[in-house]
């Protein structure tokens, strides 16, 4: 078992089924973290909505267990300061200018879907865990997606491999999280808005019953999207977010 210089422990897998499945069953059985499962293969990764997350060798799948010591009513929150952590992981190998971050939990390459993150939370007895699984394409983009991919090896001269990737983002994620703990959801927000594609712009937001086409103005104080569209103002708590251009289905 390695540790990283957070503290962290890691767990490297040749193959798992999941990562963030890995994380709920240690957690069921007494693990706490701060905990990283990391695997160069898995065969049943998943992403919101339980879509399958598309993996091969060389890209990176990876599931931070912890416990948050925050109130339950904030702990979506974490999914801001987990994507500003790989967005800055990523700045250490390519050009910042071309990262971007798509609401609710994406990371862009040059306008594509190079990395997505799944926030679920853990019951225990001794307060609630979190299970933050991350997946980036570091060789593979897929294509048939419902939003256009990336991939980092396109922007890099050589792939980092996953485990040297989990160390990088855990470095940052700390030092978000600590920012986030001390002192709210403020400049989070306000980190991840400078990052945000789409902000004053009009996008198409698909919820589960309707699609709605507004201008992005800003996130609330709990992360929502408020959306201005014809009908008014709209506060968006989960949905899909697309941009107006060619290439993109919904």
């Amino acid at each position: 078992m390695k540790r990283l210089p957070s503290g962290a422990a890691v767990d490297l897998f040749e193959t798992l089924d999941s990562t963030s499945l890995e994380a709920k069953r240690r957690a069921a059985a007494g693990e706490a973290g701060p905990r990283w499962f990391v695997a160069l293969r898995q065969t049943a990764g998943y992403g919101r909505r339980h879509r399958a997350w598309s993996q091969q060798a060389g890209d990176f799948a990876g599931t931070l267990l912890l416990r948050p010591q925050a109130a339950n009513n904030t702990l979506g929150q974490i999914s801001f300061v987990a994507a500003l952590a790989v967005a800055s992981a990523l700045d250490e190998l390519i050009d910042p200018a071309l990262i971007s971050l798509k609401w609710p939990n994406d990371i862009l390459i040059k306008g594509g879907k190079a990395a997505g993150l799944l926030l679920e939370r853990v019951d225990n007895p001794k307060g609630p865990l979190l299970a933050i699984g991350i997946g980036v394409n570091i060789v593979s983009a897929p294509k048939n997606t419902p939003y256009p991919a990336a991939r980092l090896v396109d922007h890099v001269p050589s792939a980092p491999a996953p485990q040297t990737l989990a160390a990088r983002i855990d470095d940052h994620f700390w030092r978000y999280h600590g920012e986030w703990a001390a002192n709210g959801f403020a400049q989070t927000r306000r980190l991840w808005l400078a990052r945000a594609r789409g902000l004053g712009e009009a996008i198409i937001v698909r919820l589960p019953n309707e699609e709605i086409t507004g201008v992005f103005e800003d996130l609330d104080e709990t992360g929502a999207l408020i959306l201005r569209s014809d009908a008014g103002k709209r506060i968006i708590n989960a949905g899909e977010v697309y941009f107006q251009e060619a290439g993109q289905e919904r």
